[in-house]
C-alpha cells in the first residue's frame, strides 16, 4: 500500500512541476505535502528523493525543497516525459520529442543496417508483418507493443548504447499518442509500409534506404500529430 501511495503522489505531483502549475523556484515542504496527499512524513520524503533524483526539485536545510529550473530537468526520464504529455503542453512536448526522434533514429536504423546480427534481421522481419497484420485488424494497442518492440530493436541493433538508452523515450511517445488520441484509428498504410522498408533495408543491410525510410517514418508521425491537433 504505502508504495501505491508513493507511486500516486509521485504522479500527482510530478505532473504539476512538469505541467508548470508549480513553476521554478516553488517550495514545497514536508509537512505540507504530508496533509495536502494525507500520506505519511515517510511517503513524502520518498517522493522527495524521486523528485531530486529527476532534478525536478533541489533540497537545502531551512529553505525546504524548491522546483528547479526545466534547464535542469533529466528530460529524458520517461516518467517526465509521461507527465508532460499527460498536461496542457502535450503540443510542445511532442514537438521536442518528435525533433529528437528525428535527429536519432534515421542514424540508428542506418548503424543497425551495417550493424545488426541475423537473429536481429530475422525478428524486425517478423515484427514488420506484426504491424501489417494488427494494422489491418485496427488492433491499436497490439499494433502499439509491436511498434515499441520494433524501434527498441533498431535503436538496440545500431549498436551504440547511448541511442540504445532512447528505446525508454521512444516507447512513451509512442505510448502517449495511442493513449491521448493523437493515432489515426487505423495506423495509415503508408506507415506500415515504411516500417516494413526499414526492415527489409535493415536485412540486405542497405543503410541509406534504411535511413530514409526511418526518417519518413519520424516525419509522417510529426504531420499526423500536428493535422490532428489542428
Amino acid at each position: 500500500m504505502a508504495d501505491g501511495r508513493h507511486e500516486q503522489v509521485l504522479d500527482a505531483l510530478g505532473t504539476t512541476i512538469a505541467c508548470g502549475d508549480l513553476p521554478p523556484g516553488s517550495v514545497l515542504r514536508l509537512e505540507e505535502l504530508q496533509a495536502r496527499f494525507g500520506v505519511s512524513r515517510t511517503v513524502a520524503r520518498e517522493v522527495v528523493r524521486t523528485l531530486e533524483a529527476m532534478r525536478l526539485t533541489s533540497s537545502r536545510r531551512r529553505v525546504g525543497v524548491t522546483v528547479q529550473d526545466p534547464i535542469e530537468w533529466n528530460h529524458y526520464d520517461p516518467r517526465l516525459i509521461r507527465w508532460q504529455l499527460d498536461g496542457a503542453g502535450r503540443q510542445a512536448a511532442l514537438r521536442t520529442l518528435t525533433e529528437l526522434r528525428s535527429a536519432v533514429e534515421p542514424s540508428a536504423a542506418r548503424f543497425a543496417a551495417l550493424r545488426a546480427t541475423p537473429e536481429e534481421r530475422g525478428q524486425l522481419r517478423a515484427l514488420a508483418a506484426r504491424l501489417e497484420g494488427t494494422a489491418r485488424a485496427r488492433d491499436l494497442q497490439t499494433f502499439l507493443s509491436h511498434d515499441i518492440a520494433f524501434h527498441h530493436l533498431v535503436l538496440g541493433a545500431s549498436r551504440n548504447p547511448m541511442f540504445a538508452q532512447l528505446s525508454a523515450v521512444v516507447a512513451e511517445v509512442l505510448t502517449g499518442r495511442t493513449g491521448h488520441g493523437l493515432m489515426p484509428d487505423e495506423p495509415q498504410p503508408e506507415a506500415v509500409a515504411l516500417h516494413v522498408e526499414v526492415a527489409a533495408s535493415i536485412d540486405a543491410g542497405d543503410g541509406d534506404r534504411a535511413e530514409r525510410a526511418m526518417r519518413d517514418i519520424v516525419v509522417q508521425a510529426r504531420d499526423e500529430m500536428a493535422a490532428l491537433f489542428e
